[in-house]
């Protein structure tokens, strides 16, 4: 890239400023008040951060030390057993091969009482008595059977006893025991009548530390005082946010065999009636039902949706004459509704099917479908259901044999008639839906009326119902569809589709969807399509109603809403990859001198971003503060230090850092600073509050790896010419001959841009700082090295920095492209979120503190015509390829800080003949 890019910016920066030469410079520098920066407020506030690292690791530290020192304890007085007792505890080591046999326990029963069995469970709970007896129970998904650990001479001694009250629950156990009855029943164990004598006990997989809630804790109900109701202690989030423990627990073993059940039997019921099954795309054109309930994601570049649902694609699969279709599949829905029985995310279980006259043909389906769900239920998982109602009580789900069916007129007269009134007081309405409360009212006066919590609602508003429903011939207000209702709330909406692409168009208009976007749909119908019907049933709805799970939540194995993957933000603490550079630590706790700094490459890796690594090249200077152990990268040229990317340091200490740094300038090197391609944050501190001018015709050019664009053109050109790519984990050295062919390929590259000047702030040295590095290079199909890329490590927040990207001589098209995207992509498996290929030229420039006026419009266009006609943004198009985001980076000096000598000195600094 010619060097221009940079020179005629700062060259019209110093005509707008007024200087013209270094004499220029007999007026020192304004560098601000530099003793305010870093106030004894800031320091109190780092040191309470501090103090609470130091706490939490100090407990944590206590406790593993604490359960050392036990384990030590107890493997001593164990060695001190008699071998028979000795050899009938502990832990099972991996050479051991294989899980030892396991009973499963639904099998027990009293034909088992004196034999002796052995399982593998769970470890459910310890429940200490005394020294000598304690009460183990163990459990197999949704089994738990009570073991007694007493003292037995030759068999389990106290020590035995001792060593299991300490073991953390939710380890994996092998037992083996003697059954016996039980002096009373276990009213904790689903086995009750049973219990195991236990004589040896092993842990297979072991639970180093105890986990915040255990399976016992989190299933574990109390009556309201209130209602009287018996529920869950452990709340909804705790739930949630302790997920694979909740989903042990069993009674949510015993929900997922019922929903699983469901599947089961909705697959079976429908197979039998001639439907076949299929799988629709979840990725669509454009939204279907609402769009502001819809996800947008990007697609290659172009904006495409998640299904709301699969009823565009069960319509075509019909016009396409498979007759009746179904589907078990996901469904998105963006709606911002934090309720009790929402998610943004859930399973549809959805059918269409061909009618010959009525679409009550399809309405009679899916009746005898669902009342063949709830007694395939019934019938075949009572002990699950029982299981259930002990955390979640509730009552047998009562249907008849002749589902009532109401039209919506009719239960809307049914709640008019009732003094059901919505929020503002006022009666229902024939041509507006059902809201919650209006539903759940009406199921109390259907069960009133007709005595069963499953019924039908037909011939719903058209207002109601979505742009493809049929109308109702001989009404044009209300719809051929209907609801079903269980419990008091709907679980299926269904209908008639129009067929007649005319019609479907007119509906789409009013609807305000777009026919153009629904090309493929509206063909189906072009085409010809026949009568149709179908439903959509919400899975998860149906399990929390006919369960009673009080949230839609616990029907959901990770359930999505509104709050599910947020943002995760980063700790001081707690991500940092080298804990022992950590500049807060050091500021309370290091020894403050030269020579037990925190090494520069782990900081680098702790707090750096792309511009810091250029410091390990030896043009730089790097000032160290041994105050917090952070450092400062600069050059010294003609007098100016110019100074490079943020400190290195927590960015809490910024203030404090740069504010020592420049007084160590005034007072100890006397130079002038120039800070180039500092972030938002230091651009901040210099120009706010030290009175700095700043502007940037500079940015940071990331790729957030989650939505990194493609380069499928380039790629298939270099797998057409036979590219091999090859990479090396981070820290893995590259092999010796590798690093000699590349040697030589680099030398090729640099002779190849003899004569020609370029900008850069670092050194072609790949073979640097390599355990902070990763490789990846391509070779043609005679093994010549015909590209590398070097990754270089940077602080979790800005993960990669594509150090070099080599493109060459000789190189097929297509193989630095290919290269990045590899490398990206191996960077994203790795779980990193971003990677930048450093600065780049802006199009604009950009005014930040204290530069306004007639200086501010002249830098700013003769800047802007610059760029245009040098094309400085050259580098950043290819770049861009790949989906970058720019995020600016500032040039700041101080007032009386630049001048002619000071651009030269960048430009010189920039410059490199090659």
């Amino acid at each position: 890239m010619p060097s221009s890019w940079l020179k005629q910016p700062l060259l019209a920066l110093n005509r707008a400023t007024g200087h013209t030469s270094s004499e220029n410079h007999i007026t020192k520098a304004h560098l601000g008040d530099t003793d305010a920066l870093g106030r004894e407020t800031d320091k109190m506030h780092l040191r309470a951060v501090y103090d609470k690292q130091m706490k939490r690791e100090s407990i944590t530290e206590g406790r593993r030390s604490q359960q050392a020192k036990r384990k030590e304890d107890e493997q001593a007085a164990r060695e001190r057993e008699p071998p028979q007792i000795r050899s009938s505890y502990g832990t099972l080591t991996d050479e051991d091969e294989g899980l030892p046999p396991s009973l499963p326990l639904g099998q027990l029963s009293s034909r088992h009482v004196g034999e002796t069995v052995e399982f593998n469970a769970r470890l459910h709970h310890v429940r200490p008595v005394s020294a000598r007896l304690a009460f183990v129970l163990l459990r197999q998904q949704v089994e738990t059977v009570q073991g007694v650990l007493q003292v037995r001479e030759g068999v389990v001694s106290e020590q035995f006893v001792r060593w299991a009250e300490h073991l953390n629950a939710e380890c994996l156990m092998h037992i083996r025991g003697v059954v016996k009855e039980p002096p009373d029943p276990i009213k904790t164990c689903s086995i009750r009548d049973l219990e195991i004598a236990i004589d040896s006990m092993h842990v297979l997989v072991t639970v180093d530390d105890p986990i915040p809630i255990d399976v016992y804790n989190i299933e574990q109900v109390a009556e309201d005082e209130d209602s009287h109701e018996i529920q869950l202690l452990a709340s909804n989030r705790v739930r949630v946010a302790n997920r694979l423990i909740f989903l042990r627990a069993p009674v949510m073993q015993g929900v997922f065999r019922i929903r699983s059940g469901i599947c089961s039997i909705f697959r079976s019921s429908l197979e039998e009636q001639g439907f076949i099954e299929i799988q629709t795309p979840k990725l669509q054109p454009a939204a279907t039902e609402s769009g502001a309930e819809v996800f947008k994601v990007n697609y290659f570049g172009r904006t495409a949706f998640l299904a709301q649902s699969p009823q565009l694609a069960k319509q075509m699969a019909i016009s396409a004459d498979f007759g009746r279709v179904f589907e078990i599949g996901p469904v998105f829905r963006a709606e911002n509704s934090n309720t009790h029985r929402h998610l943004t995310e859930y399973t549809g279980l959805d059918l269409e099917m061909a009618i010959a006259k009525d679409y009550h043909e399809t309405m009679d389906v899916i009746d005898e479908m669902l009342k063949a769900i709830f007694k395939g239920i019934y019938a075949r998982y009572r002990k699950d259901l029982d299981i259930i109602k002990a955390r979640f009580p509730h009552e047998d789900l009562v249907w008849l044999e002749n589902t009532p069916r109401l039209t919506f007129k009719e239960a809307i007269q049914l709640l008019n008639a009732s003094g059901q009134a919505n929020g503002d007081g006022k009666l229902a309405s024939e041509n507006e839906d059902l809201g919650t409360q209006a539903e759940i009212r009406l199921g109390q006066l259907v069960k009133e009326k007709y005595k069963t919590d499953y019924f039908i609602v037909d011939k719903f508003p058209a207002s109601a119902r979505p742009f493809y429903t049929h109308l109702d011939p001989n009404d044009d207000s209300v719809t051929n569809s209907f609801d079903i209702f269980l419990r008091g709330q709907e679980i299926v909406t269904g209908g008639q589709r129009i067929n007649d692409p005319r019609a479907l168009a007119k509906r789409m208009k009013k609807a305000e969807v777009s026919v153009d976007s629904m090309e493929e749909y509206m063909q189906a119908f072009i085409w010809g399509a026949p009568p149709h019907a179908g439903c959509g049933i919400g899975l998860e709805r149906v399990l929390f109603l006919l369960l009673n799970l009080g949230d839609i939540r616990n029907a959901s194995l990770f359930p999505r809403d509104t709050k599910s993957l947020p943002e995760k933000k980063c700790d001081h603490s707690d991500t940092l990859p080298y804990p022992e550079a950590d500049t807060i630590r050091y500021t309370f706790n290091g020894e403050h001198n030269h020579i037990h700094l925190p090494d520069l490459e782990k900081l680098i890796a702790n707090y750096g971003d792309a511009t810091n690594t250029a410091w390990l090249d030896e043009r730089f200077k790097v000032w160290r503060d041994t105050d917090t152990g952070a450092a400062v990268g600069f050059a010294e040229e003609n007098g100016y230090a110019l100074i490079m990317g943020d400190p290195l340091c927590d960015s809490r200490q910024y203030p404090a850092v740069v504010g020592a740094f420049l007084r160590h300038l005034k007072k100890a090197a006397d130079l002038r600073p120039i800070w180039v391609l500092a972030s938002a944050q230091v651009e901040d501190i210099l120009g706010a509050k030290l009175g700095w001018r700043t502007l940037t015709c500079v940015a940071e050019e990331r790729i957030d790896t989650q939505n990194a664009s493609t380069v499928t053109k380039k790629e298939r050109q270099a797998k057409n010419a036979e590219i091999k790519i090859h990479e090396t984990a981070l820290g893995e050295a590259v092999p010796e001959d590798v690093r000699e062919r590349c040697d030589r390929r680099i030398a090729d590259w640099k002779e190849g841009r003899r004569g020609r000047k370029q900008i850069h702030i670092t050194e072609v040295r790949p073979w640097v700082s390599g355990a902070y590095r990763r490789y990846v290079w391509a070779e043609d199909k005679g093994g010549e090295v015909v590209g590398l890329v070097v990754l270089h490590r940077l602080s979790p927040a800005h993960g990669y920095q594509i150090k070099f990207a080599l493109d060459f001589p000789g190189a097929p098209s297509g193989s630095i492209e290919a290269l990045i995207s590899r490398a990206v992509q191996s960077l994203t498996a790795a779980g990193v979120r971003s990677v930048t290929f450093g600065a780049g030229a802006a199009d604009e420039l950009a005014i930040g503190s204290n530069l306004r006026g007639v200086r501010a419009r002249l830098l700013r266009r003769t800047y802007g015509a610059v760029a245009q006609q040098l094309r400085l943004s050259a580098k950043s198009d290819f770049r861009d390829k790949f989906g970058v985001r720019h995020d600016p980076v500032y040039i700041c000096y101080p007032s009386m800080g630049l001048g002619v000598s000071g651009a030269r000195t960048l430009i010189k600094f920039f410059e490199d003949e090659m």
